[in-house]
């Protein structure tokens, strides 16, 4: 009779040790970096101003849902803001927090979601060159980084598998939308 249950046993053993790998924090560091970056026909400051202020966010990331608190004005340093997102087919609500603001050159923010850290992004905006390599007071070099890590072996997983990729393509997408936005509408 005691023969019998063991194999069941083992198996609900080996089931909850992988589960408590998968879902325990990492013992080291997996982080990754998102990087995109566009020439925008605008000078920095209106550049920053734009990307610094999050009514517009929905307007240009595709992840923006909506924003709600400090959202009509460029936010300062220790300023937040909450934003409703869709990253990936998964969506809930950050806090964002400024935790650099020097414009018109660097704008960037901690997020906060369900108590844990989940990234900061960093805008580093330059003037850019002409076609005839001189610098430009009309013309930006915008360069957005999205820095995360991986909480789990399960998340570091999922990551490497899908959700990198899918961040990427996301982020790729808002910075080719921020482009053509601000090129479009009036100064």
């Amino acid at each position: 009779m005691l023969v019998r249950h063991r194999k069941p046993f083992w198996g609900l053993i080996f089931a909850a040790i992988t589960v408590g790998m998968l879902l325990a924090p990492l013992p080291w560091s997996d982080r990754t970096a998102i990087h995109d970056e566009v020439v925008i026909a605008r000078p920095p400051a209106q550049v920053f101003d734009y990307v610094s202020t999050p009514l517009h966010w929905p307007k240009w990331h595709p992840a923006s849902l909506g924003v709600a608190g400090a959202t009509d004005h460029p936010l300062g340093q220790g300023e937040r803001v909450t934003e409703t997102f869709m990253v990936a087919q998964r969506g809930g609500a950050v806090v964002w927090t400024v935790i650099e603001s020097q414009r018109p050159r660097t704008w960037s923010i901690e997020g906060v979601a369900e108590g844990r850290r989940v990234g900061t992004i960093t805008y580093r905006l330059t003037p850019a060159m002409t076609p005839s390599l001189t610098p430009s007071a009309e013309r930006t070099r915008i360069e957005r980084e999205f820095r995360y890590r991986s909480p789990t072996l399960l998340f570091a997983l999922i990551n490497r598998l899908t959700l990198r990729e899918r961040v990427q393509a996301e982020s790729t997408e808002a910075v080719r939308r921020l482009k053509a936005l601000l090129e479009t509408q009036p100064p």
